[in-house]
């Protein structure tokens, strides 16, 4: 089936001019080739068909539309054909001739003739067939065509295809076969040599195609309505036509160098797994220079701090975030010794920026030792650490009760992407050698050194210093060398993925004094490493680099000394280094390493000449087409031009020439060193010859005496010649690596260009914006593919270095998925989705710029040097890529070839601010940049019709000489009409707050002025400036397609003193040739909106046209011009009126009072329409004084466009501030369309005596928009009164918790929803297996609960479903990576294998596990909730209730009145200084005449216009209740970096301040307090809420303070008077605090509203208009008796009270908002948080009753027990006296966190010999404990000087340590367990049963708190970390825990130790229990007894022989003796 139309002719159009028309059936268009310049008949005589897959039903439509086709602008509708098919269908076929209907649907008379017909071929679906559409994928409406451009739009000069699109071949159009073959045409255009004619034969058709195509989209397609207006402020500039010139730059003032203020705040949570015995940490955080230190804690591996610390900063952004942030753990630091590092951990500050939110929340950082870098982790460091530039604002985590992060793994403090495990890795820069050193020291010295010695010498000593990770290396000093050559390379050691992004390589210059750089380079790692699956480590070079800084002439004092360090934008080249990078990742474990983190300098060998590439001639040319608006402040000396290219072309200062005597030999051509070493020489003076003859490079433009253009600005007249430069240079042929860059900028332009469009078509509501989206993808996808084409070429090129050959790899994948997932997003792109694909598209953006960015230089960027006097004045740089040209289109710089308009600006710090605005010089220049042999085309792009003017020869040569200046012989006359309507939010450049702005207008060398406004910031001036006889030089058709650039800038006129300068911008005008018709669809031209800059700022838009007429000449200058060429005579002819008669004509001046002013003409001024105005004057609230005096008698004016209207006087300014009439009106002329709607001025004026008036400020209310009135739609449901709508209620969905738990399998990546319930079931089940798991009894007791149960149990709610808002979206972005990868590679997503490396594979287990920990967690969470009786709960809202109500301007808006000077731009945040009071007011605006049924409701008071049902204004008493319930992250305010804070509050004249309940050293202060005030509105209206710091001595400080208007919310229908609670009771924690019931609320609310009800049914109904609510009907009181009532019902509709229809909002639930603080000194930047809520209560209705009491809840005392029975398995640590045997004498040492001065230690066991030891022995430690915090409270004086104790929080923890005593040594620390009294292991039933698991598995064991438990017993391990950092087990404790309230623990007191009462039992020790000291012999004997039974008796037998044998030795000789004398006796 198809359908066929013939479409013939169109008959009876007005005009003459370009015809084109579409016909669109079922949503597919097709257009018809473009008829030009038909006259009243256009014949098409075109078929369409549409393939149909469905019959035609008789109500479908034929639309056909006939356009006047523009090429630029959009084109405009003559008229539509609209047509039921139902005749069609019946018969078949049709023949029409019909009018055509304009756009108000009115009958025209153009008619047109069309046939129409049918087929169906019966039974047989139809199918679309091949040959009718260009193979798109999943472009069903087959739109593709017209929404692309190609990616070569206007720049192709190929020939490839002959067919344009659009002509009918057959007479079937074949538009999109065309198409592919234009696409085909593309492709094969890129085949052509470079040898290829001159481009200019070529035939341009594919230009013209492509125009064509780009205006059809353009025009209709992009479904623009003729009138539309484009807001893009850059459309005029930014489409470019032609090729011919290039897009001028808008923003002008440098803002890399300035300083902005930051701060840095940082909090030391604690740290963990410390490595080292009982340490005293301290840790210390250091960024840059700046050190703060912590408190130290005593012996303890995981001290807790809780310790915030901030720094501020005033520098630059450059300089702020390559700073490092270390922090470092200490081990005993103290005043005497600086203690020893346990280990650090470095980023830089950059990281943290780039972090989502600028933050880095509860994250462990990971310590390691830099002197040991094989010793592994040192322990971990929890932090927050958050940057906030000025306007940042952080949003902090809530911080309640924060459940401690076990999962250290899982939360290291590491960028998304880093991976957990980081390895050590050394960075080896090298540096080879460097060229083109500036002179740094005076030629005097060196002169009289050569004088003396004979020697000359180079006046620079150059060292090389490289700075990565806050550590510096420097190679050695090369003495007197330009061209130095070192060799050396510099060894860094940091850990990899390194967190410090960039290294600093900077060249400096040695000397005595001190040592100054001369240039800096940084190598970003990020962009010379890649981290993919498929990535590369660093790796770079060897490349050369090359260095900007300041001008290169030496002076003592250099001002621009900054540059050469790297901050700003160079000004000059300086020097070009050759240096290398690479990297080694360590194998910490071998032996070799060394393992010191020092930086070490070593030698390394040369490299080869053509390492870097071949070296090869380049060619640089530049023309001067025009030289205008140079600042007067110049003075008028002559001025010339100089183009510099590395020290090339450099006359001044650029040669510094090395004095070893190597001279070019010209006849061996040298050896190649001594060659480059004169390669960075220009040639500037000697002529050398080259192979083109001696060509001698012309490097800067003849002087010239500049020309008054008007009050500010000169111009060189250079009229018909325009001098040139060309200049030879040497470089080592690098240009692929600029091509490919050029290709993905080219890309990256055209895909920023066309996101603009979508977003203005979104902006300014056009129709499809989807189109466009799609159009945009398109191009990328393509573009992308043609670089993978094209990038691959040149592969085996000299000088690739690795990194060239990886990147290449790198980007080529990363385009070719960037082009698969546009063609992805394109498909998925829908009407509905658009911003969301943008976003992801703007992605894509980002990714390719960064690309794009090439970190290897090649050649030097050009840099042009305005000279007056022979001094260098003001510059442009321009990046040498952007200039260098490639036979291939898309290689070429984007302004190779073509004319550009660059502004020159002051160098250095002289271009910030006003001098920075200013433009120095305009100038058109054309470059070209290219290899000397490529040269001969380096003239085509230039306008045509000139003669080339060459230097004069002497010797003859072959080859062409460039010309040193070009004549132009072809010259336009033109007049241009600048008609400049309006423009609006322009900045205040007066006192008063206002401008009296002019506009000039700058063409060429004419400038016009627009007349001064006075006193407004949004002037109309509707005035035509015309410009006569301009002069363009070059071909007429050129001129046509891209005339030059008009420059307007708005100035603001001072009586005395110099105009101020207010902004510029830039616009291009519409051209009309003479041979032109003046008339649709080009002209009139459209007013447009063009955004104006000042810096790099916006500062209002101009709405503006501007057209360019070309003059034909009359027939006498002709017979003149014919005369002065031939010389004889032409008869004079006469033949009409030549000259301006042909112009159309110009109206003369209408307004009498404007005298000879222009008025824009009709045709362009915008239509107007008949709008009438009302204005609600409400009030004025906080004038400041004018000129010191009050403001006592003040007005409001209101103006627009010309008409206003005056509010009623304020009589007495002080007594009442409001307004005695209410509302006025007034009628004003608009125009129609909206956007261009003239802003509305509020203006405030005091009255003063004798009839004066004095300007007190003014407003100017830019967009209207959202005051018009729009009449309620009557078919909109809330109207339908049909029936009564029943409302569905949850059970309150905002508390609702997740009623589905997300379940992990950690092997597949399926998602499987599991219910609650059944997770339950199987909790049930496992506890019941759990043995000894005691059912935790939940009940909480409804006595037990307070303000603070409920304020928490909201906050885990917050908390919650933010985890849950978190989790869902990270789900819907991995679904979507899914399923563009499935997409992709098509598969269903899911049978998805998980894709990605090993390491992803691991994180992605990781964060499995932790997900299912999560679910885990909330599944017991769940039940926890659903076992608890539910606490009612509050809303917590993070930010303040204002944003979330939208300031409560739901009827009254508040309107900020300014008053002085606007600040440059980067004070804009300081507009607040400006504001000199607010009017509080509304408007409302509509077409008259109004519909009359609204002014005919009931009760409609026509006094108050649309401002019905509004209460008075008159003056009100009201009581005022603020709660301050705490503040969050105060700023530090004291020396000892903590604050004492206390809150003050005021309203009007009054003021509380709560001084002496200060709060010691807090940070985070629970202020817990409510204060009453009375007020009167309007005079007391601003409340503010303060924060002070207390001090003994001096005045208070100011650390914060937030304001609220309590006004508005007062007046608000959101009812902001006193929170809504979630549920109704009369007694206990949640009493109604509202002194109205519900139900009196919901009759005041119904009475109000004029809606019918509430009434009160059976059955707990309640109907409210016509919806039905549901609800409860009891209540119980305090005796719990039940009682019957409405309240409940009542409540239920306030929740819902938005549902209602016409009147319904939501109403301001019971909550606690989060306001920043902020400090008039610090602008912009937060000083802390303070959460709080304001009820109010009006005076004349029924007081309420006491406030709520929410003072902070009181720690409960506790004593906790310990008794310490055994241990076991303690490790042996002695050797036993005499014996050597192993033995210890065990103590046991306890403590509770916080409170170590109150340590308890057993008596010593002494001489166990296995292990055991037995105590008996009591600690008890007495405590503070808040329940809902789960935190210990300690207050204790910090130190002795301290005024007063200080509180802490501290997580209740109890530490036992295992020790051994020594009595002449320290004693030895065996083993420590730590027990979290909430959650801790159970104790293990027997020693046996005790393991090391109990510690190292905590989380999968069963846990218990001992406030549940309260008694506990069991055995426990002690654990210490080896040699080799693991857990080791060294002992076992068995103790029991029992815990006491204070008062139990006085009822049933217990002694320490063993002492009474209820003393313990003796413990049962071995006797050799005893200390040596008290009994030696005893313990000597029974020790050596107990060991050596055997060896004693031995012994001792041994001892009696020996003493029997000694007495018989000693007593024999007697005997014997005795024996023989007495025998012989």
């Amino acid at each position: 089936m198809a359908l066929l139309v013939h479409l013939k002719t169109v008959r009876d159009l007005r005009g003459k001019g370009d015809r084109i028309a579409k016909v669109t059936f079922r949503g597919l268009s097709f257009y018809t080739c473009v008829l030009e310049n038909c006259e009243d008949e256009a014949r098409f005589d075109e078929m369409f068909r549409w393939p149909i897959a469905s019959r035609v039903d008789e109500n479908e439509i034929l639309e056909l539309q006939v356009f006047n086709y523009s090429k630029i602008f959009t084109n405009r509708v003559i008229g539509t054909f609209r047509m039921v098919l139902q005749k069609v269908a019946e018969e078949g076929q049709l023949e029409v001739t019909d009018t055509l209907i304009d756009d108000n649907n009115t009958a025209i008379r153009t008619s047109v003739t069309v046939d129409i017909k049918y087929t169906t071929m019966d039974g047989t679906v139809g199918v679309w067939s091949d040959g009718e559409f260009l193979d798109v994928p999943g472009d069903p409406e087959g739109t593709f065509q017209f929404e692309t451009d190609s990616l070569l739009s206007g720049h192709s000069h190929g020939s490839g295809s002959g067919v344009s699109p659009g002509r009918s071949i057959h007479g079937i159009p074949t538009f999109r076969k065309a198409g592919k073959g234009v696409f085909s045409a593309m492709k094969l255009h890129k085949t052509k040599s470079s040898r290829d004619d001159h481009k200019k034969d070529e035939p341009a058709t594919l230009d013209m195609e492509d125009l064509d195509r780009k205006a059809l989209r353009l025009g209709g397609f992009g479904g623009l309505d003729p009138d539309c207006i484009s807001l893009a402020s850059v459309t005029a500039v930014t489409t470019n036509v032609s090729n011919k010139r290039s897009k001028p730059d808008i923003k002008m003032e440098p803002s890399s160098g300035r300083p902005v203020d930051y701060q840095i705040s940082i909090t030391v949570v604690e740290a963990r797994q410390l490595v080292g015995l009982n340490m005293d940490p301290v840790v210390c955080v250091e960024i840059g220079e700046d050190k703060k230190y912590t408190s130290m804690k005593e012996s303890t591996n995981c001290p807790y701090y809780n310790e915030y610390f901030v720094f501020d900063f005033h520098v630059p952004p450059d300089v702020m975030f390559d700073k490092i942030l270390k922090l470092s753990v200490i081990h005993s630091k103290n005043l005497l010794r600086s203690g020893t590092l346990v280990g650090t951990f470095k980023l830089d500050v950059g990281t943290v920026y780039s972090q989502p939110e600028h933050q880095f929340y509860h994250k462990w950082a990971m310590l390691s030792d830099p002197d040991d870098i094989t010793a592994g982790c040192k322990g971990y460091i929890k932090c927050d650490i958050a940057v906030v530039g000025k306007g940042d604002n952080i949003k902090t985590p809530h911080k309640a009760n924060e459940t401690d992060e076990d999962d250290i793994e899982g939360n290291l403090l590491l960028p998304e992407g880093v991976p957990l495990e980081r390895q050590w890795a050394r960075f080896y820069v090298k540096i080879y050698r460097a060229e083109g050193l500036p002179k740094m020291n005076t030629s005097i010295m060196a002169n009289v050194k050569k004088a003396f010695i004979g020697e000359n010498r180079d006046l620079v000593d150059p060292y090389v210093q490289v700075v990565f990770a806050g550590q510096r290396g420097k190679t050695s000093v090369q003495k007197s060398s330009y061209e130095p050559i070192w060799n050396e390379q510099v060894v860094f050691t940091e850990m990899f993925p390194p967190l410090c992004k960039r290294i600093k390589v900077q060249i400096r210059d040695s000397d005595k004094v001190n040592d100054v750089a001369i240039g800096t380079h940084f190598i970003d790692l990020r962009k010379i490493a890649n981290d993919g699956d498929k990535g590369f480590l660093p790796t770079m070079g060897p490349a050369w680099v090359n260095m900007y800084g300041s001008t290169r002439h030496y002076t003592l004092i250099d001002e621009h000394q900054d540059l050469n360090e790297g901050l700003g934008e160079g000004v000059s080249f300086r020097a070009r280094l050759l240096i290398s990078v690479a990297v080694e990742i360590l194998d910490t474990t071998s032996t070799e390493i060394v393992s010191s983190t020092e930086v070490q300098v070593e030698t390394v060998s040369n490299i080869s000449e053509s390492a870097t590439g071949k070296i090869e001639e380049f060619f640089l040319f530049g023309s001067f087409l025009e030289a205008t608006m140079i600042d007067r402040k110049i003075g008028d000396k002559p001025i010339s031009f100089e183009v510099t290219i590395g020290n090339y072309g450099n006359q001044i200062d650029g040669v510094s020439k090395p004095t070893a005597a190597k001279k070019k030999k010209k006849e061996g051509g040298g050896e190649s060193d001594e060659e480059e070493s004169e390669l960075i020489q220009q040639n500037s003076s000697e002529d050398e010859a080259d192979d083109d003859g001696d060509l001698v490079s012309v490097s800067s433009t003849p002087p010239m005496k500049p020309v008054i253009t008007d009050r500010n600005y000169f111009h060189l007249p250079y009229f018909e010649k325009k001098p040139c430069i060309y200049i030879k240079s040497w470089w080592q042929d690098q240009r692929r690596r600029l091509y490919n860059s050029n290709i993905m900028d080219k890309i990256a332009d055209k895909m920023e260009e066309g996101l603009n469009d979508v977003q203005e078509v979104i902006k300014t509501e056009k129709a499809y914006p989807e189109r466009r989206l799609r159009g945009v993808l398109e191009e990328l996808s393509t573009g992308c593919n043609r670089f993978v084409t094209l990038a691959n070429k040149d592969q085996n090129q000299a000088g690739r270095t690795k990194l060239d050959k990886e990147r290449l790899k790198s980007c080529m994948r990363e385009m070719e998925s960037m082009g698969q997932q546009a063609k992805l997003i394109r498909s998925q792109v829908k009407r509905n989705t658009v911003r969301d694909k943008l976003k992801m598209v703007q992605n894509f953006l980002h990714r390719l710029r960064f690309l794009a960015d090439e970190p290897q230089h090649s050649i030097p960027d050009v840099f042009v040097w305005m000279m007056s006097n022979n001094k260098r004045v003001a510059y442009a740089r321009i990046p040498s890529k952007d200039i260098l040209y490639s036979i291939v289109d898309e290689e070429t710089g984007k302004d190779c070839g073509k004319v550009k308009a660059v502004f020159l600006r002051l160098p250095g710090k002289k271009g910030f601010g006003p001098a920075g605005w200013t433009v120095q010089a305009k100038m058109e220049i054309y470059l070209w940049l290219g290899l000397n042999k490529q040269r001969k085309d380096f003239l085509s792009g230039l306008p045509n019709g000139f003669e080339e003017n060459k230097a004069p020869r002497t010797s003859p040569c072959l080859q062409s000489v460039p010309p040193v200046s070009l004549v132009y012989n072809m010259k336009q006359v033109f007049q241009l009409r600048a008609h400049m309507y309006q423009a609006r939010s322009l900045f205040a450049a007066d006192s008063s707050g206002l401008s009296d702005p002019f506009a000039r207008v700058f063409f060429s060398t004419h400038s016009q002025v627009t007349e001064v406004l006075s006193e407004t910031l949004c002037p109309t001036w509707d005035q035509l400036l015309v410009f006569e006889d301009v002069e363009l030089f070059g071909e007429a058709g050129e001129l046509r397609d891209d005339p030059p650039i008009i420059v307007v800038e708005v100035y603001d006129q001072d009586t005395v003193g110099k105009a101020e300068f207010i902004g510029r911008t830039f616009a291009k005008p519409i051209t009309k040739m003479c041979d032109e018709h003046y008339g649709p669809p080009r002209f009139p031209p459209q007013l447009e909106y063009y955004q104006i800059y000042r810096g790099n700022s916006t500062a209002g838009d101009l709405l503006a046209a501007f057209e360019l007429l070309q003059i034909p000449y009359d027939d006498e200058e002709i017979r003149r011009a014919l005369i002065a060429v031939h010389d004889f005579a032409v008869p004079q002819i006469k033949i009409g009126q030549g000259g301006r008669a042909e112009l159309p004509p110009i109206d003369g001046p209408t307004d009498s009072e404007r005298g000879p002013i222009l008025p824009v003409p009709m045709g362009i001024r915008p239509i107007l329409s008949r709008y009438r105005i009302e204005v609600l004057f409400w009030g004025l609230r906080d004038l400041r004084r004018v000129n010191l005096a009050l403001v006592d008698r003040p007005r409001v004016d209101i103006e627009c466009a010309g008409r206003g209207v005056q509010s009623a006087l304020i009589q007495n300014y002080k007594k009442n501030p409001n307004f005695s009439t209410l509302v006025k009106w007034f009628e004003v002329d608009l125009p129609e369309n909206e956007l261009l709607h003239p802003p509305l001025n509020v203006r405030v004026v005091d009255c003063r005596a004798f009839g004066r008036y004095t300007l007190v400020g003014s407003h100017a209310v830019t967009s209207l928009r959202r005051f018009i009135y729009s009449p309620p739609d009557k078919t909109h449901n809330n109207w339908a009164s049909a029936g009564d709508v029943t409302v569905n209620m949850d059970a309150d969905p905002s508390v609702r918790k997740m009623d589905t738990v997300v379940k992990l399998d950690a092997t597949s990546d399926a998602v499987v929803k599991v219910d609650v319930n059944e997770e339950k079931e199987e909790k049930k089940k496992k506890k019941k297996k759990k043995k000894g798991e005691v059912e935790e009894d939940d009940e909480t007791d409804e006595s037990m609960l307070d303000w603070w149960s409920k304020y928490f149990a909201s906050i885990e709610t917050l908390m919650e479903i933010l985890r849950a808002h978190e989790a869902a979206l990270a789900e819907a972005e991995e679904r979507e990576d899914q399923e563009i990868a499935a997409e992709g590679a098509d598969i269903k997503p899911d049978d998805l294998p998980v894709k990605g490396s090993k390491g992803k594979e691991k994180s992605r287990d990781k964060s499995r596990n932790k997900e299912k920990k999560k679910s885990h967690h909330a599944g017991e969470e769940t039940e926890k909730h659903s076992s608890k009786p539910k606490v009612d709960e509050l809303l917590v809202y993070n930010k303040e209730l204002e944003a979330e109500y939208d300031n409560f301007e739901d009827w009254l808006h508040t309107f900020n009145l300014y008053r002085g000077k606007a600040g440059d731009d980067d004070e804009a945040a300081l507009d607040d200084d400006r504001i000199v009071g607010r009017f509080k007011g509304s408007m409302c605006m509509y077409k008259l005449p109004l519909s009359e049924e609204i002014t005919r409701e009931v009760g409609f008071d026509p006094n108050m216009g649309m401002f019905q049902s509004i209460p008075h204004n008159d003056p009100i008493n009201v009581l005022v209740r603020v709660f301050v319930v705490r503040a969050t992250d105060l700023h530090p305010a004291d020396v000892n970096g903590k604050a004492d804070p206390y809150v003050v509050i005021k309203l009007g004249k009054s003021e509380l301040k709560d001084k002496e309940n200060y709060i010691s050293k807090q940070l985070n202060p629970v202020f817990g307090k409510a204060f009453d005030m009375e007020a009167t509105f309007p005079m007391e209206s601003m409340l503010t809420v303060s924060v002070y710091d207390w001090d003994l001595v001096g005045t208070d400080d100011l650390i914060g303070e937030t304001k609220i208007d309590l006004e508005n919310r007062f007046y608000s229908k959101h009812r902001a008077t006193c929170g809504i609670a979630n549920s109704y009771s009369v007694h206990g924690y949640n009493v109604w605090r509202d002194p109205m019931k519900p139900s009196q609320i919901l009759a005041k609310l119904c009475k109000e509203g004029k809606l019918d009800g509430p009434h009160y049914g059976p059955g707990g109904r309640v109907k409210v208009a016509n919806r039905v609510f549901m609800g409860a009907t009891e209540i119980e009181d305090e005796n719990g008796l039940k009682k019957q009532t409405d309240e409940h019902l009542a409540l239920t509709v306030l929740k819902h009270w938005e549902e209602i229809p016409r009147v319904g909002c939501k109403l301001i639930p019971e909550h606690v908002e989060t306001r920043p603080l902020l400090n008039p000194d610090h602008p912009g930047i937060e000083q802390g948080r303070i959460e709080m809520w304001v009820d109010m209560f009006p005076m004349d209705m029924p007081a309420p009753g006491p406030a709520i009491d929410i003072s902070p809840r009181k720690p409960k005392n506790f004593e906790l027990r310990v008794i310490i029975w055994n241990t076991d398995d303690v490790v042996l640590e002695d050797d036993a006296f005499m014996t050597g045997e192993k033995m210890s004498d065990i103590y046991v040492r306890g403590w509770l966190k916080g409170q170590q001065e109150d340590k308890q230690d057993t008596d010593v066991h002494y001489h166990s010999l296995t292990g055991e030891g037995n105590f008996n022995w009591r600690f008890v430690y007495p405590f503070d404990y808040l329940m809902a915090e789960e935190k210990i409270v300690i207050s204790k004086k910090e130190s002795m000087f301290s005024w007063d104790e200080t509180e802490y929080k501290i997580p209740a923890r109890l530490t036992l340590q295992v020790w051994d005593a020594d009595h002449f040594s320290a004693d030895d620390f065996l083993g420590a367990i730590e027990l979290d009294l909430n959650r801790f292991p159970r104790g293990a039933k027997t020693a046996k049963q005790c393991s090391i698991n109990m510690v190292q598995n905590q989380a999968e064991l069963p846990c218990i708190s001992i406030f549940k438990q309260k008694r506990v017993k069991g055995w426990w391990p002690f654990v210490a970390r080896d040699e080799n950092d693991e857990m080791e087990l060294t002992g076992k404790v068995e103790a029991e825990l029992h815990l006491m309230s204070a008062e139990e623990a006085e009822k049933s007191p217990v002694g320490l130790g063993r002492n009474e009462p209820d003393p313990l039992e003796k413990p049962n020790r071995p006797n050799t229990s005893l200390s040596w000291m008290l009994s030696p012999v005893r313990v000597v004997c029974i020790l050596v007894w107990r060991q050596y039974k055997l060896h004693c008796a031995l012994l001792l037998g041994a001892v009696l022989g020996l003493l029997f044998l000694g007495l018989l030795f000693f007593s024999l000789p007697s005997a014997l003796s005795y024996k023989i004398f007495n025998v012989a006796g």
